[in-house]
């Protein structure tokens, strides 16, 4: 076994790794870049070194810095986690020549299944079922038209190299194929350095479910189930899940089995994923094979009791696998969500920015798991993906974990950055969901321009009147203890006010009892209990004997609670108050519909208009990339350029005015 491994990574995968090796008695070398200085995976580590300047392709992505770093320290392996190097043969093939061991598959494994034109014909090699497709490479956008139309409509666009959701779109139409092509060859070149397109059938309502395998140096491979990972935005995974809710037990089985016949097609030594696109009547196409540790591996060790990055580190060092498949475990069900810095209500754009508040739920041994690489005071870089946490569930059943989820999501607070923890909440109880009939296409039929938390109606909205009546009166409470005061002129606390949810108001009586209060609303008691205290949070508590868990802070006059996914901005006014609310000011915003804003923080790549240029709807206006990806502006309307009020190359904040577009002409 090792004596000192190095992880080729960072943030959330490099601790992950960093846990397993310690608990095996392994020491740990971290690498890290010039943002990452501070990062918690440096802390974490033995050692640490400085590879390079904050963009992945200075540091992370230096074959030769990180060889250097393991001489330097002694590691006698490397784990590449997931992205950057984790797929790069000649990553494996440079390490194995300095005589330095890959903790993943061996290097010709990694370029037969690496290549997406190339994997697709040697799985129709070993009987594993294929989608239709032009599979040689296209040569230019004439061609990659007329083979979609060809195939028919919809058709997926995809880069040889890609992953991640990067260098891969839906086209419907000819007009689609056309730019689809262009951005994906964009995306590929700027990420892998390899613009190879490829063009397969688009599978209709389809659902998304791959097979974890596991093989050694001995020929033994086996599968670990499924997960089901449907409910993707932008062709990237929200919410994974194992088992899947859709299979039965003979598409499992033949699943398993072709992804086994893949994975020893291939001699494939370590834990690997064959991913498959699965129709509505149970088909289902081979799709990829990632040569690496998924994200989502937790919810196949909660379900199997295995640790993944133990078998990696295992196989790697020679050992046979410890396991057959008739011995493999399928107990319960767990839930990934990943808890990604974007703006949701802005279409899920990227949200950089400091960590000022990091409260994760509290981990419980094989219930509750928080998987992170940040911590309060951290910050969330534009350099790198958007990703901040995984937090993931196991129960008995998939109801009890998706209630215990949602439970975990109302707990974890997050300040400083844009989170998709409300939205997550969302999707947890959307009924396509629930009922386990979503497919691929759920979040975009659902939410086609974003989530906004503030528009989610609340399912049981006394709940939020009964909680913020009793904040206000716990409140008006702590203000009648206040040092001097008259003799005689004590301030005593109503107990009548009038609780404004949006339009609608509720009148209440808040009266006290022991460990809380008692909320009557339309005559009915509800009985809110809690030590909730001012300043904190998270607010824990019951309310008739239900707990409940909700996120609370005053925002002006106003309670902010975040229950369940939903965002209210509740005022608790005095009985006497409450009818001068309506006297009160209301402040209108300004216009600024003639501005193109930016959504996003991010790098202005390019400015496709000049002044006094007549743009017609639709048409580009600027390109602007953050975390990894092109994010294209168009026009929404008819327009006159006005000025240009940012330059290509500039670093752009959130709602940065880029350009002024004439009056009396808005996009």
């Amino acid at each position: 076994m090792f004596n000192k491994i190095l992880i080729a990574n960072r943030g959330e995968i490099a601790c992950r790794v960093i846990k397993t090796a310690r608990k095996m008695g392994i020491k740990t070398v971290a690498v890290y870049s010039d943002a990452d200085r501070y990062a918690r995976h440096v802390e974490m580590a033995d050692e640490a070194v400085h590879i390079g300047p904050a963009p992945s392709k200075d540091s992370y992505l230096q074959i030769d810095k990180i060889i250097a770093a393991c001489k330097q320290t002694g590691a006698q392996a490397v784990h590449p986690g997931y992205g950057f190097l984790s797929e790069n043969s000649n990553f494996c093939d440079r390490l194995e020549k300095e005589g330095i061991v890959f903790i993943g598959p061996k290097v010709h494994a990694i370029q037969a299944m690496g290549d997406k034109i190339a994997s697709k014909k040697l799985a129709m090699a070993a009987g594993v079922t294929t989608i239709p497709g032009y599979t040689d490479v296209i040569e230019s956008v004439e061609q990659a038209v007329s083979i979609a139309d060809g195939i028919g409509y919809p058709v997926m666009i995809k880069a040889s190299a890609g992953g991640g959701g990067k260098g891969l779109r839906v086209a419907h139409s000819s007009a689609e194929a056309r730019e689809g092509f262009v951005s994906c060859q964009n995306e590929a070149r700027n990420s892998f350095g390899d613009d190879r397109i490829f063009i397969e059938k688009f599978v209709e309502e389809p659902r998304h479910i791959e097979i974890q395998v596991l093989g050694d140096a001995h020929d033994n491979i086996v599968y670990l189930w499924e997960r089901e990972c449907s409910l993707q935005r932008r062709h990237q995974k929200v919410i994974e899940e194992a088992p899947s809710p859709f299979l039965d037990a003979a598409t499992r089985k033949a699943m398993g089995e072709q992804a086994v016949a893949l994975a020893r097609a291939v001699q494939y030594q370590s834990a690997g994923t064959v991913e498959f696109v699965v129709g509505k009547d149970r088909s289902f196409y081979f799709l990829e094979m990632n040569t690496r540790l998924q994200v989502e591996h937790p919810v196949t060790e909660l379900i199997t009791g295995l640790d993944l990055v133990e078998q990696m580190i295992r196989v790697a060092a020679g050992e046979k696998l410890s396991i057959t498949q008739d011995a493999i475990k399928l107990e319960g069900w767990a839930i990934e969500c990943r808890i990604n810095a974007e703006d949701a209500s802005r279409n899920f754009l990227p949200s950089t920015g400091r960590l000022v508040k990091f409260q994760p739920p509290a981990e419980v041994a094989g219930q509750v798991r928080v998987d992170t690489g940040v911590a309060e005071g951290g910050e969330i870089s534009m350099f790198y993906d958007p990703m901040i946490a995984k937090l993931i569930v196991h129960a008995p059943t998939r109801g009890a974990a998706i209630a215990r989820m949602r439970e975990a999501l109302n707990g974890f607070a997050i300040r400083g950055v844009s989170t998709n923890i409300a939205f997550h909440a969302a999707l947890l109880q959307n009924p396509g969901f629930v009922s386990g009939t979503f497919n691929t296409g759920l979040i975009a039929e659902v939410y086609p321009k974003g989530f906004n938390a503030a528009e989610l109606a609340h399912p049981e909205p006394l709940l939020l009147v009964a909680v913020s009546a009793a904040i206000q009166r716990h409140y008006n409470e702590r203000n009648a203890t206040l040092t001097g005061q008259l003799p005689g002129h004590h301030y005593v606390p109503p107990e009548d006010f009038m609780v404004l949810v949006g339009e609608q108001s509720t009148p209440v009586n808040a009266g006290k009892i022991d460990g809380g209060y008692r909320i009557t609303i339309d005559g009915v008691p509800h009985e809110v209990i809690s030590d909730w205290e001012f300043g904190q949070l998270i607010y824990r508590g019951t309310v008739n004997g239900k707990p409940v868990v909700m996120q609370i802070e005053r925002v002006g006059l106003k309670y902010r609670l975040s229950h369940w996914g939903t965002q209210a901005d509740v005022l608790v006014l005095d009985a006497a108050a409450a009818p001068l609310q309506a006297l009160m000011p209301h402040k209108t915003p300004p216009d600024m519909s003639r501005f193109l804003l930016s959504p996003m923080p991010g790098l202005l790549t390019e400015l496709a208009v000049v002044p006094g240029q007549i743009v017609k709807a639709g048409e580009k206006l600027a390109v602007i990339e953050a975390m990894k990806m092109e994010n294209i502006l168009k026009a929404e309307q008819d327009c006159v350029i006005g000025k240009l009020l940012a330059k290509a190359g500039e670093s752009l904040a959130v709602d940065q005015a880029i350009i002024e577009f004439d009056a009396g002409v808005r996009s």
